[in-house]
Formats: C-alpha cells, structure tokens, sequence
C-alpha cells in the first residue's frame, strides 16, 4: 500500500476518481466527535475501523482523518507527503517548543537527528551498560518486602534518573526528578484536553485548571534552564549528548541558538521519560497480573546468569524477557495516539486528502485490531516467538514508529526495559495492593490511573 500525491491532467494522465471517506457516527453539534473522544477514547478509537479504512471526525470546527489499518498506518507514516503537526504536536509545543526534534520537520529536522544520533547509536548503547545495571538493581534494593509501591513516583523516578545519568551525565537529585514528575502528569494532562476539545482562548483564562497548567509547565521549563545553566558553569565536557548541543553548528557553521538547545533538552527529557515511566508501570502491572510470565523471566534470568545479578550483556539471551516487554507495548503502548498533516492534495487509502488536513490514528486500536491478531485482547508473550511473529501484518506492531520519524531511542530504551524486568522479576513477586486502580489513564500518554504493589521477595 502507497501513498500517492493526487495526480493531475498531465501527460495524458487522468487524475483517479477519490472518494470522500464516511465520516464516523456520533457526532454532535459545536464540539463534532471530540465529545466521545474525549469520553471514551480508546473504545472509540478502536471502533472505528468497523466504519471504514479511511474516516472522517469532526474534532471541534476541525475536519481530521483517521486510517484504521496497519498497511494505511504505515504508508503514512513513510510518506513525504505528510509531516508532523495536528492536533497532539500542537498541544505540545507549549511543552517542546518548535525547535526541537520531536515537532521540527524537514531540513531541520534532519540537522537535529544527526546531532543526537551518535548518542543512540548500537555501538554507543553499550557505554550505558552500568548506568542501566545501577538504576535497576538499586530498585531491588530500595523496595522492601510488604511496603507499597506507588509505581507511578517509581516509574518516573527511574526513567527520569536514567536520561539524565546516560544522556546529560548529570547526578541530578531526586528532588528534581519528583518535581518533573509532578509537573509532567499536569502538564500532559492540559495538553490532552487542548487536543480533543481544541477551545483556543478559552485555555488562556485564569481558570484554576489553566492556573495549574501553566505553572506546571513553567516549572518543567525551569528546570531544563538548571540544567543547561549549571553544565556551561561547570566548565566540564563529557561525551553525552547535551556537551553536543552545546558544540553543535547550525547549517552556517554558527552555533545553534538557545532556543534549540533547551528545546532538544526538553525533548530528551520529557517526551522520553513520560513514555518510558508509562511502560514501566504497565509492565510493572502485567508481572503481577501474570505470576506465570514472571516465573519464565526469573526461570530465563536466572539459566542465563547462573545466580547473579542480571547484567546488560545478558539482555540479548533473555528472550522471554524481552517479548514480555514487547507484549506490554503492544497492549498499552505509551503513546496511543498520533497525528500528522498533509502537505499535498494528497491520496490514502483511494480516498481524498486535502492539503492542509490534520490526519489521527491509534498505535493502541492498530495494535490490538482482531484482524491482525489472534486472542488479540490475551497477554501472550509467546506471540513474538519467530514462528509465530510471521503472522502478525506488517506495520501491525511499530511501537517506536517507522521512516525518518522512527524513536532514534529505540534500541536504548528496549535496553532499559528488558535490563529493569529482569532485575526486579527475580528479586519480586508483585501483589496489588488496597487503592490500587491499574484501569488506563488516558492523556498524551497512556498508563494506570493509580498502580499501586507490593513486593514479595522469592
């Protein structure tokens, strides 16, 4: 499946006939479909590949697009014809700006991806092998047997820890890793709204919502100027990717402006530990959910290193492990929903796509379509064994995305991942503990709404 630009009357070539894609029931006068996407976003995002390949919401004034299929998915994501903006990007430039690399497109865009790509590299990932060993068995350490986990501070805290130790090489205190996580759930919770219930300037009111939004924000903000402020005064360089920013040269050969530097912190810091923290929890949820898998990690950990502490050179033979992280992100991926617009009159799926039109779709309905997999609701690690994963359709399960927007931290973050669900499934047994609510917590990301264990050393 491609995506074509709409051909014209040249060459003796006759422009195909393209329809207009169904748009989706429901909608409702003023506010159009955000209503229900606001209400109950996974089902209805789920539920609309029942109406066609292609459909189109009403999110507010706006008219939006929404493939539904893997091979759509995809295509959109591969072509040129499409670039990220649309409703989540806007939302989020409050938080990453417009400089940086998540929400910057074209030649600059490229630039970007080149400075930091060395950083992620395969043959760099080794280099933060003890940084990953540190961070996940000083959890089994820190959590003690019968005490409550509250997975999202821990989560976060991890995640946080990691970036910073691996990729701005800075001992940050835990307070400051506290403060972005707090910062950080108000501040992609007020950008979700502004996506489903686009109201403009009603979000620039003194609203006690609006209040808490912005001061949030500032502080998240803030805190990448500490950051930035306090390795120019020490004078030190490592080799990690803020001493690159810092050297970085723009097109010119002159350095990069401030801007793009805190931009392309907040954007190694926030996106990345908000979706990191995210799939940790859930994975986190499933080992307690499934004593089974957790026995088959510690089972795997533990004929892989004959008793001792799981190390990153192990990550490779764990391969139980790492489908057990694959089927979490395939269940609840992080980032659920994702939007593009495009840059041509343009075609999907044989139908019409305007220049200018914002285009949605759901990593989280595409991954867990019953038209690609089988038992597609069971937790089924054995899924991504070879023999079975042939069956899955391709672009069916891309839970770093495709193309020249693929996650540049993939291979990392997979890393950390598996290293964390090894360490702590042989040291714990996890129990859900009185409160806990692990029902999803829908908002620019996606996890529990209120995780909370307790551990059981085996």
């Amino acid at each position: 499946m491609t995506v074509e630009s709409v051909r014209t009357e040249t060459d003796g070539a006759t422009s195909p006939q393209l329809r207009e894609p169904p748009f989706a029931g429901g909608r409702v006068p003023v506010l159009g479909h955000g209503l229900k996407l606001a209400g109950d976003p996974l089902a209805f995002m789920s539920g609309l590949r029942a109406h066609g390949d292609v459909v189109r919401l009403k999110l507010g004034p706006k008219t939006v697009y929404a493939p539904t299929t893997p091979a759509l998915t995809g295509a959109l994501a591969l072509s040129h014809d499409f670039i990220i903006a649309g409703p989540l990007w806007e939302s989020l430039e409050g938080l990453l700006g417009k400089e940086g690399v998540a929400t910057a497109n074209g030649p600059l865009h490229r630039r970007q991806r080149r400075t930091i790509q060395p950083a992620f590299r395969l043959d760099a990932i080794p280099g933060y092998g003890a940084i990953l060993e540190a961070e996940a068995h000083d959890l089994t350490v820190r959590w003690r047997s019968g005490e409550v986990i509250d997975c999202t501070s821990e989560s976060f805290r991890v995640a946080v820890r990691v970036a910073a130790r691996c990729l701005l090489r800075g001992e940050y205190m835990d307070e400051r890793a506290e403060r972005l996580c707090v910062a950080l759930a108000t501040v992609f919770r007020g950008m979700y709204r502004r996506m489903v219930v686009p109201l403009g300037p009603l979000y620039r009111l003194p609203f006690p919502a609006n209040r808490e939004f912005n001061r949030a924000l500032a502080d998240l903000h803030l805190l990448v100027d500490e950051i930035i402020d306090e390795r120019r005064a020490s004078g030190q360089k490592p080799d990690d990717l803020l001493t690159a920013l810092l050297a970085a040269k723009d097109d010119n050969g002159d350095p990069i402006g401030e801007q793009e530097i805190h931009d392309q912190v907040v954007a190694i810091l926030t996106p990345g530990s908000e979706t990191i923290a995210s799939t940790i929890m859930w994975l986190l949820h499933f080992l307690a959910q499934h004593p089974e898998h957790a026995d088959r990690v510690r089972a795997e950990v533990e004929s892989v290193t004959g008793g001792r502490p799981v190390a990153f050179d192990d990550i490779r033979a764990l391969t139980h492990t790492n489908n057990v992280v694959v089927e979490t992100m395939r269940l609840r991926p992080a980032v659920w929903i994702l939007t593009r617009r495009a840059v041509t009159d343009t075609e999907l799926g044989g139908y019409r796509i305007p220049a200018g039109s914002d285009i949605i779709y759901s990593p989280y309905a595409i991954q867990r379509d019953p038209k690609s997999y089988a038992d597609h609701l069971e937790f089924d690690p054995d899924r991504w064994l070879p023999g079975r994963s042939k069956e899955v359709p391709k672009f069916a399960m891309s839970p770093f995305s495709v193309g020249n927007r693929k996650c540049p931290s993939d291979h990392f973050s997979m890393a950390q991942l598996s290293l964390l669900t090894a360490a702590v499934a042989t040291a714990f047994r996890f129990e859900p503990a009185p409160g806990s609510d692990p029902t999803p917590r829908v908002g620019v990301t996606l996890r529990p709404n209120r995780l909370l264990l307790k551990p059981v050393p085996r």
